[in-house]
């Protein structure tokens, strides 16, 4: 069976691609079964960049088939911002709570409440034989300051995905239907249904 290696430390995120990714017929591992293995340096300036970086730096590391993300969100009352660097919108260590606070922070400079958003996903797979394969998602929504819901991660207490509901408000199943990062795992995964010839995993 095929080992693919998912170059993320974040256990939410590895929660949802897995459970996409189930349908293949392979074996999923994460970074955390190599605690050796230094962080990727993400100096990308897309997020195509910084998925490529991540999976090949990763692939070559671990000599296994790397599949590589990166995400974020893109603010249109902050000119884009956090765009690539999401993930350390308030600096190289910080979490979810801090960078919420930080995009929260930058609203209030401007005097805003809400705005029109997306989330955008890239995603590479290096294989074993230097094949690169990329996929692309987006889900539009709005951000607001009032946060909803417990679930989800990052800025999806924030993300409006109707006027009600906000991405931490709906179920991982359901987030894996309509997400950028859903949209990209569903493309990725027709690819590599096609490539490797890989039938449905269950039913």
């Amino acid at each position: 069976m095929k080992k693919i290696v998912l170059a993320s430390k974040n256990s939410d995120k590895i929660k949802e691609m897995r459970l996409a990714l189930q349908v293949l017929p392979v074996e999923i591992l994460s970074l955390a079964e190599f605690p050796e293995l230094p962080d990727a340096i993400e100096d990308g300036a897309t997020f195509e960049d910084n998925a490529l970086i991540k999976a090949k730096f990763f692939a070559a590391r671990t000599g296994l088939a790397c599949l590589a993300d990166d995400s974020g969100l893109e603010v249109d009352a902050l000119g884009g911002l956090p765009g690539v660097h999401s993930a350390r919108f308030a600096g190289y260590h910080a979490d979810d709570a801090t960078n919420n606070q930080k995009l929260l922070d930058e609203l209030g400079k401007i005097g805003a409440t809400q705005s029109k958003a997306a989330y955008r996903c890239a995603l590479v797979f290096v294989d074993t034989d230097g094949t690169q394969i990329l996929t692309q998602g987006k889900i539009a929504g709005t951000i607001k300051t009032a946060a909803q819901g417990n679930g989800g991660f990052g800025y999806d207490p924030y993300f409006y995905i109707d006027a009600n509901r906000t991405m931490a408000q709906i179920s991982r199943a359901e987030k894996n239907q309509i997400s950028h990062r859903g949209a990209a795992l569903k493309e990725m995964i027709s690819i590599l249904r096609q490539k490797f010839s890989w039938r449905q995993k269950f039913s």
